[in-house]
C-alpha cells in the first residue's frame, strides 16, 4: 500500500497555494481526506465552509462570507446589497450574500453562508464585472455604477430608499460617475426611472 503524504508535506502544499484549499483541490494535490481531518482536529487547519479548509495560522479573513462564496461559486458575481456593502455605498447590512449567476446555470448548493441567487443574461450579466483580490482570493463584484442600476431595477424588492441612498453615496464618494450609472441603467432597463434622481442631485 502506498504511503500517504505526511502532515508536514500537506501543510507545505497549503502554504504554496495561499493557505486555503477545497477538498477536491487537496485530493488532486495528493492530500488524503484523512490527513485533512487529522490536521483539522489538531487545529492546524480550520473549516471555512463545507469542503473548504484553511491554515489556522493565517490572519483572520476580512470578508469570510464573500471569500467562501467566491471559492465555492467561482462563476458568480457579488451583486446588489453585498456589492453595495463592498463599495461602501449603503448603511444597510445584508444578512445573505447576493450573487449573480448567468441564466441557465445550476443553483449552487451551499450550506453556509446563506445565499440569494439572482439570474442575469447577456450584457446584464457581463457588464460592470470587476475582479478584486480579497484575502488572496479573486472575487468578482459588480462595479458601483452597475450595482446602483441593479438596485433601481430591484427597487420593489429592496425599497426605493436603498437605491436612492446608493446613488447619492456612489456620487458623493466618487465611486461612480453619472455617465457610468446612465450606461449601466440603460442596459438594466431603468434609465428613465433613474434619470430624475440623478438630475435632482446636480
Amino acid at each position: 500500500m502506498k504511503n500517504r503524504m505526511s502532515e508536514e508535506k500537506a501543510v507545505d502544499i497549503f502554504q504554496k497555494h495561499g493557505g486555503m484549499l477545497k477538498t477536491a483541490q487537496a485530493a488532486r494535490l495528493g492530500i488524503h481526506c484523512e490527513t485533512l481531518y487529522r490536521l483539522r482536529d489538531r487545529g492546524v487547519l480550520e473549516t471555512v465552509a463545507r469542503g473548504l479548509y484553511r491554515l489556522s495560522s493565517l490572519p483572520a479573513l476580512s470578508c469570510p462570507d464573500m471569500v467562501t462564496v467566491a471559492l465555492k461559486v467561482p462563476h458568480g458575481v457579488i451583486c446588489l446589497l453585498s456589492a453595495l456593502e463592498f463599495h461602501e455605498i449603503t448603511t444597510h447590512i445584508p444578512h445573505k450574500v447576493y450573487v449573480a449567476l448567468k441564466r441557465g446555470t445550476m443553483t449552487p448548493r451551499l450550506t453556509y453562508p446563506p445565499l440569494c441567487v439572482v439570474r442575469y443574461s447577456g450584457e446584464a450579466f457581463s457588464m460592470g464585472r470587476e475582479s478584486h483580490e480579497i484575502d488572496g482570493v479573486t472575487v468578482y463584484v459588480y462595479s458601483a455604477a452597475k450595482t446602483v442600476a441593479d438596485c433601481f431595477k430591484f427597487r420593489n424588492q429592496f425599497g426605493l430608499d436603498v437605491a436612492i441612498e446608493a446613488l447619492k453615496l456612489a456620487l458623493t464618494r466618487n465611486k461612480a460617475t453619472r455617465a457610468d450609472i446612465f450606461r449601466c441603467a440603460r442596459v438594466c432597463g431603468v434609465e428613465k426611472i433613474i434619470r430624475p434622481y440623478i438630475e435632482a442631485l446636480e
